[in-house]
């Protein structure tokens, strides 16, 4: 009988608990807080790279990003928000420091994430295709900054217009907005690259690569 009450308890199987139950058990467990790390490091490894550029800093923010979360983690509060957008506030933070130390204008490399989601096995629509992507990411880079780093939010990290609001820090009515606005200008400006470009005709309509780019937002959306 009393090997009954000498049992040790089941472990708790981490993969299972949700966020908001997690954040609390890692405020005292290690383990917990691991299994957040495993969550999420690589989705935070990304964000940082699409806003450096390479890997060697990205590595050394992302670890940055999580030494910090683990020395604030006791005094985290849910306000309703996922935690990972508070992660990403923190990385954020840490990227904008990062650029403000070098003085330079930031430059994301979204040609990986936007070629991947492109791929097609025909070699004459991979070359429209390329070159689609090219002028999309030259209209891209023509944002201010805080609109790059809007799309990557948006398309590369898929976060919510709320999750962006609190990285932003803006409010989520202020984040459709910008959206909106990013969106139609990305669109005008490829326009009128198109404006300025004679199409091929074919068959008496004129085409021309510029044609599809404006819904490769979309495409690659998807």
């Amino acid at each position: 009988m009393m090997k009954l009450f000498n049992r040790k308890p089941k472990p708790i199987d981490l993969k299972d608990v949700p966020d908001t139950e997690l954040v609390e058990l890692a405020k005292t467990s290690k383990d917990a807080f691991g299994e957040l790390y495993e969550r999420y490091v690589t989705k935070i490894y990304n964000y940082i790279y699409y806003r450096t550029g390479n890997h060697h800093d990205a590595e050394d923010l992302t670890a940055r990003v999580f030494f910090r979360a683990i020395a604030h983690i006791e005094t985290y509060t849910d306000r309703g928000v996922p935690f990972q957008a508070w992660l990403y506030r923190i990385a954020h933070n840490l990227v904008a420091n990062w650029h403000r130390d070098r003085s330079r204008r930031k430059i994301i490399p979204l040609d990986e994430f936007i070629a991947s989601g492109l791929r097609s096995e025909s070699p004459d629509a991979y070359t429209e295709d390329r070159e689609e992507r090219a002028l999309l990411l030259a209209a891209i880079r023509r944002l201010p900054e805080e609109r790059q780093q809007l799309l990557v939010l948006k398309f590369v990290e898929r976060l919510s217009n709320a999750e962006v609001g609190v990285i932003m820090d803006r409010t989520e009515g202020a984040i459709k907005s910008l959206y909106h606005r990013t969106l139609i200008a990305l669109r005008n400006d490829l326009q009128a690259l198109q404006s300025d470009q004679p199409g091929d005709v074919e068959g008496g309509n004129q085409r021309h690569p510029l044609d599809d780019a404006a819904g490769l937002l979309k495409r690659a959306q998807k």
